[in-house]
């Protein structure tokens, strides 16, 4: 069994819908799959509403992983009360959505087991997995991949790159709930103002995080190894220094501005899908 958990509101629907997909592709073992969710008000946030992903959603892609293991499921958690009980207060107003600090209230959910897979909803995955999320985890909080621009900027080690992207990490649940690592990031997030809070706490205070190869979240360019993709914010140069952010489900850029056609198959299959969906066929 493979267990994967998402984090997000019904912002991350399109994405979320796309990550399954790629998984359904690659992955024959029983999926357990959580999704984190949460609503809040405008005077919550400071900014906008924020509503749940959809009973809807769900129920399309608790269907669609039990045609190929009926033993696999797709159950979604609301986290609002407990979020709420210890708001992320100093990072609420950033420019990363509240819903990037939910993973940090995994280990508050009796659900989420010993090891799980956490994914962005921008992760699409391109070979099985398997071997990293079976890797040994004995001493390990967490493994992950380095942050392809954090690691030269915020490491704490001068002498050793060890700045993890968020992205994707294998948590060893039972090691994070026997330190506390994330009651310690929550406190962290809630008393101090942070770029990108919840993957800066976690690098902070992390004690035991396991680097592994680039090929597990490759965040600039696809290679030939790659097993997960992960389509974050990266920078370009010329002819002018500028971010560049493409999500998988915006599937025209994909073509006219990564030149990527990899995953044609997998969108195709998205947008028939959401279109039947729409529907309510």
């Amino acid at each position: 069994m493979i267990n994967i958990l998402y984090c997000g509101d019904r912002n991350i629907e399109d994405g979320l819908m796309i990550s399954v997909l790629s998984l359904l592709r690659n992955v024959e073992e029983e999926l357990n799959i959580l999704v984190l969710t949460l609503s809040l008000s405008q005077e919550e946030t400071g900014s906008r509403d924020i509503y749940p992903v959809t009973e809807k959603i769900i129920q399309y892609l608790d269907r669609r992983v039990k045609e190929q293991n009926d033993q696999s499921r797709v159950r979604l958690i609301d986290a609002t009360e407990r979020f709420k009980k210890q708001m992320p207060t100093a990072n609420m107003a950033t420019r990363f959505t509240p819903c990037c600090m939910l993973r940090l209230f995994a280990d508050q959910i009796p659900e989420i087991p010993d090891r799980i897979l956490y994914l962005d909803n921008d992760v699409v995955c391109r070979r099985n997995p398997g071997d990293f999320y079976h890797q040994d985890m004995e001493s390990w909080e967490l493994a992950g991949v380095l942050d392809y621009y954090g690691k030269w900027f915020f490491r704490r080690n001068l002498f050793r790159m060890d700045y993890l992207n968020s992205g994707v990490l294998l948590l060893n649940m039972k090691k994070i709930r026997q330190t506390g690592l994330f009651e310690r990031c929550r406190v962290l997030c809630r008393e101090k103002k942070m770029f990108m809070p919840d993957q800066s706490a976690i690098n902070k205070l992390a004690e035991a995080k396991k680097i592994c190869r680039g090929k597990y979240n490759d965040q600039r360019h696809l290679h030939e190894d790659t097993v997960l993709q992960h389509f974050s914010t990266t920078f370009r140069f010329f002819p002018k220094i500028r971010t560049l952010t493409v999500k998988p489900w915006e599937v025209e850029r994909m073509h006219s501005v990564l030149k990527l056609t990899e995953y044609d198959d997998l969108l195709e299959e998205y947008i028939r899908e959401k279109t039947i969906l729409e529907r309510g066929e």
